[in-house]
């Protein structure tokens, strides 16, 4: 006791042994021993899958090997007939000659292909025989009636179908007339489509026909018909035709037979013949600012007298309604042309379309 007090034991108080008591079991962590952790199993590598093997074809082989009198070729990607034909032969128009000669429809990478350098015989003049070019001609058009003037539209449609399917070539007047005059060859099965007067049916249903296929026509009007009507074409449309491939060419004027009558004299008969083929040849040229080269008799008919007159007056040819082809050596102002009826089945119209002869060498 130190004076009158008396010395009491420290004791610590509850809430200091609190406030140790984190202090302490730090510092005995602090002395224990560290265990090293055991280290982490590297991770899996799962295989990635891979990817689908695609089989790239070989490019096709390349190589264009010129001869003397052609080019032995293989196709590449992209390659037409027409593209070939303007490489090698500088006119993409002579692509049937490519195809004809490899006979071939079609064309695909790789295709090994001969093309010739120098052009058929003119005139389509072989060993076999010759080259004949059938020429159709039509009058009116009609939704369903049909007689021997009218072909109704469906079999118009069938008739035009059947060229593209059975591989013929619907050729151009100027064309058909190079072939005539031995300037260039044309395909082997080539046709010409003709249309004759100037009905309005011509441009409500033949038209549209033609554009669909890619078709040149021609059409041969006689003016005085010209008039616009329900019946007949107006010269707008026959421009709105002849914008679209149409060629339109002359068939007189008032569409009267180029025969003499009984009452004639040859110089009236003469001065009239003149005036049919001057006067709407003159027509055309204001409308469609043209020049008349080619003719269809009206009824066919014709003479020596027409054919010295259309001569003299700078025609190119003329047509008949003779049934028949035509081969190089027809004279060019007696071609015939086959005229297709309305009743025709499929049949029928084949007939009218023979390309070939060899009649000279049985």
């Amino acid at each position: 006791m130190i004076g009158n007090r008396r010395l009491r034991p420290i004791g610590l108080s509850l809430p200091f042994l609190w406030l140790i008591l984190p202090l302490l079991l730090l510092g005995g962590c602090a002395g224990a021993p560290v265990r090293p952790q055991p280290p982490l199993p590297p991770p899996v590598q799962l295989p990635l899958p891979s990817p689908p093997q695609v089989q790239i074809p070989p490019p096709p082989q390349t190589y264009a090997k010129l001869f003397p009198e052609f080019v032995a070729v293989i196709a590449q990607p992209g390659d037409t007939f027409s593209s070939l034909a303007g490489k090698y032969l500088n006119e993409p128009s002579l692509d049937w000659l490519i195809s004809e000669f490899n006979d071939s429809e079609s064309l695909s990478p790789g295709q090994e292909l001969i093309i010739p350098l120098k052009l058929p015989e003119k005139g389509g003049l072989t060993f076999q025989g010759y080259q004949m070019i059938p020429v159709l001609t039509y009058h009116k058009f009609s939704k369903n009636k049909s007689d021997n003037m009218t072909v109704t539209e469906k079999a118009f449609e069938e008739q035009m179908r059947f060229l593209k399917q059975q591989g013929y070539r619907v050729i151009s007047m100027n064309e058909f007339f190079n072939f005539l005059e031995l300037k260039s060859p044309i395909p082997k099965k080539s046709v010409v489509i003709t249309i004759d007067d100037g009905w309005r049916s011509t441009y409500e249903i033949a038209f549209p026909i033609l554009k669909k296929y890619g078709y040149p026509a021609t059409l041969f009007v006689y003016t005085d018909l010209i008039s616009p009507n329900d019946e007949t074409l107006g010269w707008d449309l026959i421009r709105k035709m002849a914008q679209g491939g149409i060629d339109v060419q002359g068939h007189t004027k008032t569409h009267r037979k180029l025969e003499r009558s009984g009452q004639e004299s040859l110089r009236e008969f003469f001065e009239a013949v003149k005036r049919e083929l001057t006067e709407s040849a003159k027509i055309i040229k204001r409308h469609l600012n043209k020049d008349v080269q080619y003719l269809a008799y009206p009824y066919g008919d014709t003479n020596t007298l027409v054919i010295a007159l259309l001569m003299r007056l700078g025609y190119r040819g003329a047509f008949t309604v003779e049934r028949g082809s035509n081969p190089f050596f027809t004279h060019p102002h007696r071609l015939k042309r086959s005229m297709i009826y309305g009743h025709f089945d499929l049949q029928d119209f084949e007939k009218n379309l023979t390309y070939f002869s060899d009649e000279a060498l049985r």
